[in-house]
């Protein structure tokens, strides 16, 4: 039985190794990368069981995407190859040590071309949790549409719907995020967002009532992810802060995707609200501290290396 089902777009991932402007870069490392697919494997490597939806290219940068998550035990059957579109691409680089910038290159895409037909409906229906992004309600109307379909079919079958706001300002505006963000928001269960993202669909003077204005609107659990500064949980009334941990930040891309992933899996468990909350700001935590949008996700064993006892494991 699949655990966790998410639909999205993932890309070939190329990382300059060298800081500074991109086009005096000559060496790059070759990866994939996408929120969907990054918190599928984030879920999987904390024990639970997730499958991912989506359209490749019928190209090499597709079947990387095919067996890196298959690899992580992420169930693919839902992965569609498109022969007449290409697999999008991402490219990341430091302008500076403090600054990372990341560009897509995702028009025209195989990704960008899902549509509600693509969508697995038993595969959706039997899980336990749909998670979606605001990436993919902003990446094609197709796309948008596959999101809503989904949304539909697991309300209709009592399915948990999961939503990480995930605002992305080069797929749309402000004002159009706003718009589609507040149509679907009262049917998700779980909401995620930092308190930016959280400002495009409700008010509030600070994270605990940001997060009660985004509960007003039909959500039961909501996460406003605060970065360094911890994260702030309203759960059937109940308010909850997570103080941060303090970490050596290398690579701060797919901590908010790691956090998404081990609250669920945490859910998924049955766990108590405090350890859910707890190992979503440690697996957060512990995604920034090595390179890599997904290879630094934890593991549970690796979740008790924020506080060691020794600087050393022999």
């Amino acid at each position: 039985m699949i655990d966790l089902v998410t639909l999205g777009e993932s890309m070939a991932l190329f990382t300059a190794r060298r800081t500074g402007l991109l086009r005096h870069s000559r060496d790059f490392g070759l990866s994939v990368g996408g929120a969907e697919s990054n918190l599928a494997i984030g879920v999987s490597r904390l024990g639970r069981r997730a499958a991912w939806i989506g359209r490749v290219g019928d190209d090499e940068f597709g079947e990387l995407l095919r067996s890196t998550l298959s690899g992580e035990g992420v169930d693919v059957r839902g992965m569609i190859v498109d022969p007449e579109a290409p697999t999008g691409l991402m490219v990341k680089s430091r302008r500076t040590v403090d600054l990372v910038d990341v560009r897509y290159y995702r028009s025209a895409s195989a990704g960008s071309r899902l549509g509600p037909a693509d969508l697995d409906v038993s595969l959706l229906r039997s899980a336990r949790v749909l998670h979606v992004t605001g990436i993919t309600l902003a990446l094609s109307a197709s796309a948008a549409e596959a999101v809503r379909a989904a949304v539909a079919e697991a309300r209709d079958a009592g399915v948990t719907v999961s939503m990480d706001v995930n605002y992305r300002r080069a797929l749309w505006s402000p004002d159009e995020a706003s718009k589609a963000l507040r149509e679907i928001v009262p049917a998700v269960d779980v909401l995620f967002a930092t308190e930016a993202e959280g400002r495009l669909i409700a008010e509030g003077e600070d994270a605990p009532g940001l997060a009660e204005a985004l509960s007003a609107l039909g959500p039961r659990h909501v996460l406003v992810k605060r970065g360094s500064r911890g994260a702030v949980e309203l759960s059937d009334g109940v308010l909850r802060h997570a103080e941060p941990y303090r970490v050596t930040e290398l690579d701060p891309v797919g901590a908010g995707d790691a956090f998404a992933a081990g609250w669920l899996a945490e859910t998924l468990e049955g766990a108590p609200p405090e350890r859910r909350l707890a190992t979503a700001c440690a697996a957060g935590a512990f995604a920034v501290t090595s390179d890599g949008d997904w290879e630094s996700l934890p593991h549970r064993a690796d979740l008790d290396l924020l506080t060691p006892a020794d600087a050393v494991s022999r």
